[in-house]
């Protein structure tokens, strides 16, 4: 396995952010002085928050009946919800060890989660001109399944994805999420009517992302 794997549990974002940070840091210093990089799969799971990226607009926040934290971070794409039953992956990789650029490190988190779900039953697909994993692209009944949001610098990333896999869906009605006013969101126990083990479909990303890094 090209990268290690670690599990971080149920953290507050703006912990894992930091957390996320130093192992960034450190990637991009090794890379400055020539050294051999680690790269990281990190799962985790938040309380509830909603989180901004760098482009985003506030606007798409509607309202916040909960008072759920709202952070503005550094990555990319628009307006988001984590919270219990969502599994949160951050990729920590150097992309020169893949030689990988950017649009094609996205496109195969993607593949890894559409594999992943693929695995359990469910079909799913890209959206174009989107990022993300989505279910009946096309359709009236378009809906989304997992959000990316990514940074990078000297081709090292952070931040990453976010899978609903036991999702409570309601609090993404008090947001436009990614700024889409007409598209739906869905989860796992959504679309398959059960409960899933987070830990079993994080041994199945693991495995999909070691198949494709």
């Amino acid at each position: 396995m090209s990268f290690v794997v670690e599990y971080w549990g149920v953290v507050d974002y703006q912990t894992a952010w930091e957390r996320q940070t130093v192992l960034f840091d450190g990637t991009i210093l090794q890379k400055i002085n020539n050294q051999t990089t680690t790269n990281y799969l990190v799962f985790c799971e938040h309380p509830h928050v909603y989180t901004l990226g760098k482009s985003g607009h506030t606007e798409n926040m509607l309202y916040n009946p909960h008072a759920v934290p709202f952070v503005r971070t550094n990555r990319g794409g628009d307006i988001t919800y984590h919270g219990p039953g969502q599994i949160v992956g951050y990729p920590i990789f150097d992309l020169d060890t893949f030689h990988l650029g950017l649009k094609e490190y996205i496109y195969k988190v993607e593949e890894a989660i559409i594999l992943t779900l693929s695995y359990f039953g469910i079909t799913s697909m890209r959206l174009e001109h989107a990022t993300g994993v989505w279910l009946d692209v096309e359709k009236p009944t378009c809906r989304k399944i997992c959000a990316i949001g990514v940074k990078s610098s000297r081709f090292v990333t952070m931040h990453g994805f976010a899978l609903n896999v036991n999702t409570d869906l309601s609090f993404f009605q008090n947001i436009n999420p990614c700024g889409f006013v007409d598209k739906g969101v869905t989860s796992m126990e959504q679309e398959l009517g059960r409960k899933l083990d987070l830990l079993e479909v994080e041994r199945r990303l693991t495995q999909f992302f070691s198949q494709l890094f």
